[in-house]
């Protein structure tokens, strides 16, 4: 309690009300709930991504720094074309905040950053140019920036030359480069762009403080690792198609409490596979959609995992497993809370979960197939470290005391002298009520109580109630003690008795702390030398997440697992659905697919309005996509072919701020993407092109467009176009021959109605017209619209009791309705 004192009849009482900052009155704190989701809200904070590129000789040098992980990520030196599609890519990718460049640079980049500069329509926003000065990228100046900077996770222990033999092992400081067009060179031409870019970036970090504005100058920006990151095997997918095919879809969220915090997922197919349970998990699934691959090695593997979670005999694992990712928080948070010293209670808690989550983790891979290459990683990689990390934590951290106090407390037993000075401390209350009594003997009669109690950073003072008479400051003088405060109605003051016990028992309650948290920096000490292994649970964990969310959707949708032929150039899909279209409809009808060898490479689709075209052509390119990510797939089967990239042109891009025509929008952008980068391996999907402009222009530039692409016969792209242009096939605008095939949807007549089976069929084949559907060519059909057109023809304008409302709704509708 805050005091100890005596009551009214001056004799001795238990706890009595004191000061509000006394020695037992605690500020009140959270409970273990409350605080799991104080540290929740924390993962929620949005992350900040600055990027420093350099682009010397046709070679692009990237790194970036992450603050949601304190990370470096880093991209070994790649060729780029002078239109730097590359760093596009890495730029619509991570979305930085900042974009950090030599001052002397290139033409390229030079107009290359003035344009993203001048993008005031980029979402979510546009990045702020920095330029610095061409020195601070000098080679050797970078290579000793990086050697020199203060790394957590490397140990204090290592001597300098291990720290070079450590950071050389990361970072390849003495790559060696050959110009483009060069295959063989004795020598080094070129000077590495990588280890520059990265030491452009550590002096920008150092520069602007990032995460460290209001520190201590002499604390540095926090870095817990360096990842490398590779933009080889990469299929080409455009910003437009991950919008049409509804990859990702961001809404606003419905909450008012949450609007500020962003934007949540919409009906997407993200939406809809990601069930994972961490927040890692997530992140790790959206940078998989942003970076589909061609690479059969990694792709195989994913799906390795996938299948064997479907087995019936390891559902139950699978759960288990999930329910362990769920122990798996923000590790990087807290390691840089360490760092930076502000290491907050719940932090404990989470991090000796985490850990202990990834020790269940690693037992449970041990016992499952270790051909299996995640198996066989986390089974290996969460090393005893982790036991040792979980021990430490386990015997030092007192975590119901750390909740109680609101700071960090060790459990008995680890320190004889802090075990002391709290079982004195314990000890306070029956010590100072005898000490109370005493004082009270001394003390005017008129006083009816008193108490003795003790305030960390103050000591020890004797309190006393205010008495009526007591009005004026005067008037609290006592004789032998020394006034201090005012406070509730109680005066405070120093005796001899207090200083004696000051000097006797001395600031015990900021001792304690002190020593607690001294004990409390050894072990974060001996946490952050352990770093790596942390980075590696999170590394692994997310994998396995990912992959226990794609194999949970997979066994409830019904998916198959899709199969990759390199030497084949085509999709061959049999009874494809559309994962989204088929969660909304009451009933999807399948559609097969095949396109490449002996199916032509062109497939024009025909059919009446709301027939399912646009939802074919999506589908398509979905479950090729989904392919590419390493997903089963919602078909009986697939086999995907070598595809570098996904282009389409289904949905314009209408901007009032780009000063154009949804036309030339669809020229300039969209459709000029496709003609210009296609190659023989790259999917086109084009929807209603040309309906933007009159009809015999659009059709032009349709036909146009196509004959280019035949033009290159057997390198011409896998190309699927939705049309109304029956003319494109009835006047023979397409060279005929085995490259192009001609769709339509399957319908069939029920009495006047015309039902639509929502499927593709070979009803058309090359140099064929497209056969009208016969209900609208029935004789009484052309007689009612004969009857129409004759009574508009009939229709006097100049009748001035003429009604036209009455006209129309008595003569028009009526007719029209039996028309359709």
């Amino acid at each position: 309690m805050a005091s100890l004192g005596v009551n009214p009849s001056r004799t001795p009482q238990g706890p009595g009300p004191g000061a509000a900052s006394g020695f037992s009155s605690p500020a009140p704190v959270a409970g273990p709930r409350e605080a799991e989701e104080e540290e929740v809200e924390e993962e929620e904070e949005l992350a900040e991504i600055h990027l420093c590129v350099l682009w010397n000789s046709g070679y692009m040098g990237i790194a970036y720094y992450d603050t949601s992980d304190s990370t470096i990520h880093f991209m070994p030196d790649a060729p780029d074309h002078e239109s730097l599609k590359l760093l596009q890519r890495v730029l619509d990718e991570i979305n930085p905040q900042s974009v950090v460049t030599s001052a002397k640079q290139d033409e390229n980049m030079t107009r290359f950053l003035g344009k993203l500069a001048s993008q005031e329509h980029r979402q979510p926003k546009r990045p702020e140019i920095v330029f610095l000065p061409s020195v601070d990228f000098g080679l050797e100046i970078s290579k000793q920036r990086l050697l020199s900077g203060n790394y957590s996770f490397i140990p204090d222990s290592m001597t300098a030359s291990e720290k070079i033999l450590f950071l050389s092992s990361i970072i390849p400081f003495d790559c060696l480069l050959t110009p483009p067009g060069l295959r063989f060179t004795p020598i080094p031409l070129l000077i590495p762009s990588q280890v520059r870019a990265l030491g452009g970036l550590l002096k920008f970090l150092g520069r602007r403080r990032i995460g460290v504005e209001l520190e201590d100058y002499n604390v540095s920006v926090p870095i817990l690792g360096f990842k490398k990151f590779m933009l080889t095997h990469l299929v080409n997918i455009d910003q437009d198609t991950y919008s049409v095919l509804q990859i990702f879809k961001s809404e606003s969220h419905p909450s008012a409490y949450k609007v500020a915090s962003g934007l949540k997922e919409g009906l997407s197919l993200f939406g809809i596979l990601n069930r994972c349970r961490c927040k890692w998990g997530e992140k790790l699934l959206r940078l998989w959609f942003t970076r589909p691959t061609h690479d059969l090695g990694e792709l195989n593997s994913r799906l390795d995992v996938i299948q064997f979670f479907l087995l019936p005999q390891n559902l139950d694992m699978a759960q288990m497993l999930h329910r362990l990712l769920g122990h798996i928080k923000n590790v990087p948070l807290i390691l840089k809370r360490m760092k930076l010293s502000h290491t907050k209670v719940s932090d404990w808690q989470v991090l000796y979960k985490t850990v202990y989550g990834a020790l269940g983790l690693r037992d449970a891979c041990r016992s499952l197939p270790q051909s299996i290459q995640l198996f066989r990683d986390i089974a290996q990689e969460f090393s005893d470290d982790l036991h040792h990390i979980a021990s430490l934590i386990g015997k030092v951290v007192d975590f119901e005391g750390s909740l109680a106090e609101n700071r960090f407390t060790v459990l008995p037993n680890i320190d004889p002298e802090i075990d002391e000075k709290k079982r004195r401390l314990m000890g306070l209350p029956s010590f100072l009520t005898e000490v109370a009594r005493k004082e009270l003997e001394n003390l005017d009669s008129r006083i009816p109580s008193c108490s003795v109690i003790y305030i960390p950073l103050i000591g020890f003072l004797l309190s006393i109630p205010r008495l009526p008479f007591m009005v004026e400051a005067s008037d609290f003088e006592i004789n032998g003690l020394d006034f201090m405060f005012l406070s509730e109605e109680k005066l405070h003051y120093r005796s001899a008795r207090t200083k004696e016990l000051d000097a006797l028992l001395g600031d015990l309650h900021c001792e304690i702390r002190d020593q607690e948290t001294l004990l409390m920096y050894q072990l974060q000490c001996q946490v952050l030398a352990r770093a790596a292994v942390l980075t590696q649970v999170l590394d692994l964990a997310s994998r396995l997440d990912v992959l226990l969310a794609l194999a949970s959707a997979a066994r409830d949708y019904g998916y198959s697992r899709p199969r990759y032929s390199p030497q084949v150039l085509g999709v061959r899909i049999q009874n494809g659905r559309h994962p989204l279209m088929e969660l909304c409809a009451r009933t999807f009808v399948p559609n097969s697919t095949e396109c490449g060898g002996d199916k032509g490479r062109v497939k024009v689709i025909t059919g009446p309005n709301s027939s399912g075209k646009s939802i074919y052509l999506k589908q398509v390119g979905l479950i090729t996509f989904m392919a590419l990510v390493g997903s089963f797939v919602p078909a009986e089967e697939a086999e995907i072919g070598a595809v570098d990239a996904i282009f389409t042109r289904i949905h314009s891009c209408e901007s009032i701020s780009l000063g154009l025509s949804t036309f030339m929008i669809d020229l300039n952008q969209q459709v000029a993407k496709a003609v210009n980068n296609a190659t023989a391996q790259s999917l086109v999907l084009i929807d209603e092109f040309g309906k933007g402009t009159n009809t015999v222009d659009g059709l032009a530039l349709l036909a146009a467009v196509l004959r280019h692409w035949l033009a290159r016969g057997p390198t011409c792209p896998h190309i699927f176009v939705a049309t109304n242009f029956l003319s494109l096939v009835q006047l023979q605008l397409l060279p005929q021959g085995p490259l192009v095939q001609y769709l339509t949807m399957e319908t069939c007549e029920d009495g006047n109605d015309l039902v639509f089976f929502y499927q593709v069929s070979d009803l058309i084949r090359s140099g064929k017209p497209i056969k009208p559907v016969k209900d609208l060519l029935k004789k009484n059909q052309m007689e009612n619209c004969q009857t129409l057109v004759d009574k508009f023809m009939k229709l006097d304008l100049e009748d001035p009791n003429l009604d036209l409302n009455v006209f129309m709704s008595q003569e028009v509708l009526p007719a029209a309705t039996s028309i359709l």
